[in-house]
C-alpha cells in the first residue's frame, strides 16, 4: 500500500471529545428545504454543544454536477448565518474538504479493505447506474469467489473493474440511530454495494465513511431514506476497526400526507422563498420546526436561541409537512417585529418596482405597509399608485359605512381643495386639522370627509394608510393635482 500516514495524522489534530458536525452537500443545484433542514439540525448540535461545524463538498458524482451549485451553498448558508468552522473556503485541520480532492485517498483506503478480507475486485460489466445499485442477487456476484492471485492478475492485464464490500451472507447486522433507536437487519438482505467506479471515484456510501472519520465527525444528520445504508456503513467501519458515529436519521418533509417535496412538483426552494418574499430568519424557525419540536408551546425562535435549547430528544420520527400558510403566518410575525429601520431597508426594493418616482419617500411608505404585510411580495401592488393615479371608476366613491355619494363626495373635495391650498405647512397635524374642521363644520362624522380624499389622492378603495398619510406622501402638488382629477371625474 501507499503511505496514507498523513490522513491518518488527521486524527492527532482533532481535540479528543470535541463535537464535530458536517454538512455534506452534493453541488448539484439549489438547495431544497429538505437540504436546509439537515444543515441547520448539523449547525445546531455542534453550536449547542460548544463543537466545530464542518462544510464538505460531495462532488464524486461527476455526472450530475450543475456549474454554479457550490456557489449556491455558500451563498445560503451565509445568507442563512450558519458559518462553518472548517470547509473548502475556510480551511482546516483536515484539508481538503472537497471529496475529488481526496481521490487518491479512496483507492488507498479501499484496498486496504480488499487486504483485510472485506471487499473484492468485480470486473463483470454493468452501467454505471448498476454499479450504483450494487444489486448483484444479494450477494451472487460470481467475483467475489475469485482469489486474491486471480483478482490481481486481472488488474494488472488492465481489466477494468469496481471495488465492492464484501456483505457477511450469514448473521445480522445492528445499529443505533440517535431517534429510531436499535435497528437489527440480516446481513443475508444487503447487497455488495460498489465502494469504487471503474474512474476511481468512490460512491457516496464508501466516500462519506471514510472522510467523516478522518475528520473526526461525531453526529452525522442525514434523512431516513439512508437507513437502509447505515448496516453496510457499520459493517464498513467495524473493517476499518474505527469508532461509529451517532447516527440521526430525520423523517422526510413532504408536501403533503403522500408525496415528498420535489423541485419536479413545483415545490420551492430556498431560493425561490426568498424570491416569494420571505425573510431568511423566518424560513429558519419553520423550517427548524419542520420535524422537531422544542418544549411549549412557544414557536417563534432566533438562531442564537435554538442554538440554546437544540436536543436530538425534540427530533420527530414522523414526517413533516411543508405548510406555506404557516411559513406565512411566521413570516408576518417577523416582520412586525422588525425595527422601522431594518423593515424599510427590506421593503424597499419591493416599493421600487412599481414607485419609481424618486420624490416619493420609500422609508415613509414602509412606515405604511409594516404591520399590514405578511410577505414582501405584496408590497408591490399595494403601493403602485404612489407612483401613477389609476384609471378608477367614480363609484368608488359611494361608500356605505362612512355614508358617503357621489353628491357628498363632490361636496368635500370642493371645500377640501382650496382649504389645502391654503395650509402654510403639509404634514400630518395641519392634514388632519383640515379635513376634521370641515366635518365638524358639516356635522358629519370624519370618515365621509376621509374617504374622497382618500379615493381621489390613491384611486383605490383598499391602500396601506389612510387619507392623512396618503396625502402627507403624495406631496401638496401632487396631492392637489388628484383631487382636482377626482373632482373633475365627480362633474
Amino acid at each position: 500500500m501507499k503511505d496514507i500516514s498523513w490522513f491518518n495524522d488527521m486524527e492527532a489534530r482533532i481535540p479528543t471529545g470535541e463535537v464535530r458536525t458536517r454538512f455534506a452537500p452534493s453541488p448539484t443545484g439549489y438547495m431544497h428545504v429538505g437540504n436546509l433542514r439537515t444543515a441547520l439540525y448539523t449547525y445546531l448540535i455542534a453550536r449547542h454543544g460548544q463543537g466545530k461545524f464542518i462544510l464538505r463538498i460531495e462532488d464524486t458524482d461527476q455526472g450530475r454536477l450543475v456549474e454554479g451549485a457550490v456557489d449556491v451553498i455558500y451563498k445560503t448558508m451565509a445568507e442563512c448565518h450558519l458559518e462553518h468552522d472548517e470547509g473548502p473556503d475556510v480551511g482546516g485541520p483536515v484539508a481538503p474538504y472537497v471529496q475529488t480532492e481526496r481521490r487518491p485517498l479512496y483507492k488507498e483506503y479501499a484496498e486496504l479493505l480488499m487486504e483485510r478480507g472485506h471487499a473484492y475486485r468485480c470486473f463483470c460489466e454493468k452501467t454505471e447506474s448498476e454499479e450504483d445499485s450494487g444489486d448483484f442477487g444479494r450477494g451472487d456476484d460470481p467475483c467475489r469467489s475469485l482469489s486474491r492471485e486471480e483478482s490481481d492478475r486481472r488488474a494488472a492485464e488492465g481489466q477494468p473493474y469496481v471495488i465492492r464490500q464484501r456483505i457477511p451472507h450469514e448473521g445480522t447486522t445492528t445499529f443505533h440511530d440517535e431517534i429510531y433507536g436499535d435497528i437489527t437487519v440480516e446481513n443475508k438482505s444487503l447487497d455488495d454495494q460498489v465502494l469504487l467506479k471503474r474512474d476511481g471515484l468512490p460512491t457516496y456510501n464508501f466516500a462519506n465513511v471514510i472522510d467523516d472519520h478522518l475528520m473526526g465527525i461525531t453526529h452525522v444528520v442525514r434523512g431516513s431514506e439512508y437507513l437502509s445504508s447505515a448496516p453496510k456503513y457499520n459493517l464498513l467501519y467495524e473493517g476499518f476497526g474505527w469508532p461509529i458515529p451517532k447516527y440521526v436519521h430525520c423523517s422526510p418533509v413532504m408536501r403533503d400526507q403522500h408525496n415528498k417535496m420535489s423541485k419536479r412538483h413545483g415545490d420551492p426552494s430556498y431560493e425561490d422563498l426568498i424570491a416569494q418574499g420571505y425573510l431568511t430568519d423566518a424560513v429558519i424557525n419553520y423550517v427548524t420546526l419542520l420535524g422537531w419540536s422544542p418544549r411549549g408551546e412557544r414557536e417563534i425562535y432566533s438562531l442564537d436561541e435554538l442554538k440554546e435549547i437544540f436536543d436530538l430528544s425534540g427530533i420527530s420520527k414522523s414526517p413533516a409537512i411543508f405548510d406555506i400558510e404557516k411559513l406565512r403566518y411566521f413570516n408576518a410575525e417577523y416582520i412586525r417585529a422588525m425595527s422601522p429601520e431594518a423593515f424599510a431597508k427590506v421593503a424597499e426594493p419591493f416599493i421600487r418596482q412599481t414607485v419609481k418616482n424618486p420624490a416619493i419617500d420609500a422609508h415613509a411608505v414602509a412606515a405604511l405597509l409594516q404591520q399590514r404585510t405578511e410577505v414582501l411580495t405584496e408590497i408591490p401592488e399595494k403601493v403602485d399608485f404612489f407612483d401613477a393615479l389609476p384609471d378608477y371608476d367614480p363609484e368608488l366613491f359611494v361608500h356605505k359605512k362612512s355614508k358617503s355619494d357621489k353628491d357628498s363626495s363632490r361636496a368635500v373635495l370642493e371645500k377640501v381643495i382650496p382649504a389645502f391650498e391654503a395650509l402654510p405647512a403639509w404634514n400630518d397635524e395641519s392634514i388632519m386639522d383640515v379635513m376634521v374642521t370641515l366635518a365638524e363644520a358639516e356635522g358629519v362624522k370624519n370618515a365621509k370627509v376621509m374617504w374622497p380624499v382618500r379615493i381621489a389622492a390613491a384611486g383605490k378603495a383598499v391602500t396601506p394608510g389612510g387619507a392623512v398619510e396618503i396625502c402627507r406622501i403624495l406631496g401638496r402638488d401632487e396631492c392637489l393635482r388628484r383631487l382636482r382629477a377626482g373632482l373633475g371625474k365627480l362633474g
